[in-house]
Order: structure tokens, then C-alpha cells, then sequence
């Protein structure tokens, strides 16, 4: 056994070097994506009171997103500090936005969670919430929107205005059944892959539902802002829902091209010009992806040349309590 030690510090290292390589080589392709002179002109033109409104959604954005984690935190029962948590969340949700779900949302929760002392099935059920909650503030607020007709697709879009009903219908009764399961199911488990996922309490499911749909909100009001009022703030966060699953189905990090056709499309019929439209998600792209991704670099490197010294607090205050 004192043979295998060396080995598995050695391929731990490794692993070290090739995450840290991934991760450095995605933010360069997606660093040259991005037509950094544009957004710099953008922001250094805005109104300030619109700028200055939109970084304190954007702030209140990030801790929203940081309470997800905590759920988890209370959920699963684990006792690390709710500053490393959110810390943690804050870190996963900015590299998730700009480097998909793999990256930000599993691999870096992996990667940060584990040094910190988690268990791999503790992570599991923690990440399993997050998303979770996530898209449950999506189902519901999709399921009001779309069927009250608050958003209008362009003639000869890829479906009609009555389908878009037909799924907003769809979205509503998947929001129920996930409150009734969490209520009356009497199988409250479901194990994949030899890890045990509970249904919380129906009060829980709300808090998840309350906490995701002001998420939602608070990311459609900063895009809203930034168009200086000039749409309707529903119609705006109903482009928003559209376009966030479009780029899930398109796959392109950050959503590059996809979120900016989307919304010209979609806002084609409004009074605003499509030159404020693009301004608007420009500097919505530098506040709310560029500004949070450089902050979580530096707070990623930070947290990992700690993490032993952290790690090793957390574990001595599970053995005193």
C-alpha cells in the first residue's frame, strides 16, 4: 500500500497540469473570439446610471446564483464554510457561462470541492441541486411567458406562435409535477450510477423555484437596462429564456453569435435600432461574462494555492464537532 501513495500524488499532479493547460488553452480560444475593441468602446461610451444599475444586478445576479450552492450545502449536510461555498459557486458559475457546463459547472466544481475536502457523491448531489434550480426557475418562468403570449416569434421562425404556447403549456405542468413529486411521491430516491439522488420537501422545491426565477429576472432587468427601457422588460426576458436554450443546443462557448441573433430577430419588429440592441449585449457580455470570468481566474489560483491549508482547517473542524 505505501508503494501506491507516490503514485497516485504523481497522477494527481498530472491531472493538476492537464486542468490547468484545458482550462488556460479554453480561455485563450475564447479570449479571441470576442472583438475586445468593441466592447471597450461600448462600455466607454454607455450611460453610467444604466452601467452603474446594471453592476449592481450583475453583483446581486452572482450572490443569487451563490445561494444555489448553499441549498446544496443544507441539503446535503456538509459542513464547509458558506464563504468557501459561495466563493466556489461564484468561480463555477463564471467559467460555466463562458466555457460550457463541463468546464465551469462540473469539472471546476470537481476540481474545487474535492480539494476543499468534499466526497465525490456529496459533489454529485450538490451539483445535481444547482442545475436543478437552475432550470426550475427557467420551466416556470418560460411556462408563464410563452403562454401568455409575452413574446412574439417572427413570421416563418422555426415554430409557430401556437407551438410556442403549446410548450409554454408543456413547461407549466413540468413545474407542477416536480412540486407534487416533492409533495406526495412516495419513492423519494433515485440512484444513477451508484449515486443516490433524494426529491426534497415541497417547501424546499419553492425556495429552489423563489431563488431561480429571481435569477432569471434580476439577468433579464441588467439586458432591459442596458436597452435603456426601450422594449418591454417581459418581451426581453422572454428573448432571454429563447435565447439561453439556443445556445445550449448550439454548443458555442459564452453563446458567441447566438444570443446577439436571437434577440435582433426577435426584437425586429420593436422601435429600438439594431445598433442599441447589439451595443446593449455587448456591454451585457463585458459585465455579466468578461469582468466575473477575469475575477474568477484570480480567485480560482487563489483558492487552489490554498486549498490544502483550507482543507486541512475544514477537516480538523469536522473532527471537533
Amino acid at each position: 500500500m505505501a508503494k501506491s501513495h507516490p503514485r497516485r500524488r504523481m497522477a494527481k499532479k498530472i491531472f493538476t497540469v492537464i486542468f490547468f493547460l484545458a482550462v488556460t488553452a479554453l480561455l485563450v480560444v475564447y479570449a479571441q473570439k470576442v472583438d475586445w475593441p468593441a466592447v471597450w468602446k461600448v462600455i466607454r461610451h454607455y450611460d453610467r446610471t444604466a452601467l452603474l444599475g446594471a453592476v449592481g444586478l450583475t453583483i446581486a445576479s452572482y450572490l443569487i446564483y451563490g445561494c444555489y450552492d448553499l441549498l446544496g450545502r443544507a441539503w446535503c449536510g456538509h459542513k464547509l464554510a458558506k464563504r468557501q461555498v459561495m466563493l466556489v459557486s461564484f468561480i463555477c458559475y463564471a467559467f460555466n457561462l463562458t466555457l460550457s457546463t463541463w468546464v465551469g459547472g462540473i469539472g471546476m466544481r470537481y476540481r474545487l470541492y474535492s480539494r476543499l475536502g468534499l466526497s465525490g457523491g456529496t459533489i454529485t448531489r450538490v451539483f445535481s441541486l444547482s442545475i436543478t434550480t437552475n432550470w426550475l426557475g427557467f420551466i416556470l418562468l418560460g411556462g408563464v411567458i410563452f403562454t401568455a403570449n409575452l413574446v412574439a416569434l417572427p413570421a416563418h421562425w422555426y415554430i409557430s406562435q401556437d407551438m410556442l404556447r403549446l410548450i409554454g403549456g408543456g413547461l407549466l405542468a413540468m413545474s407542477a409535477l416536480y412540486l407534487w413529486a416533492c409533495a406526495f411521491a412516495r419513492r423519494r430516491h433515485l440512484t444513477i450510477k451508484g449515486q443516490r439522488l433524494v426529491l426534497p420537501s415541497w417547501r424546499f422545491a419553492l425556495l429552489q423555484m423563489a431563488l431561480s426565477v429571481a435569477n432569471w429576472m434580476v439577468m433579464g432587468a441588467i439586458i432591459w437596462l442596458l436597452m435603456a427601457q426601450q422594449v418591454d422588460y417581459f418581451l426581453v426576458l422572454g428573448v432571454l429564456l429563447v435565447s439561453s436554450i439556443a445556445g445550449v443546443i448550439v454548443h458555442i462557448p459564452a453563446g458567441i453569435g447566438v444570443l446577439e441573433a436571437v434577440f435582433i430577430a426577435m426584437l425586429s419588429a420593436e422601435s429600438i435600432s439594431r445598433g442599441a440592441i447589439i451595443a446593449a449585449l455587448l456591454a451585457w457580455r463585458a459585465l455579466y461574462y468578461f469582468l466575473p470570468l477575469l475575477i474568477a481566474t484570480v480567485g480560482y489560483l487563489l483558492l487552489e494555492s490554498r486549498a490544502k491549508t483550507l482543507r486541512e482547517r475544514n477537516q480538523r473542524k469536522l473532527a471537533d464537532g
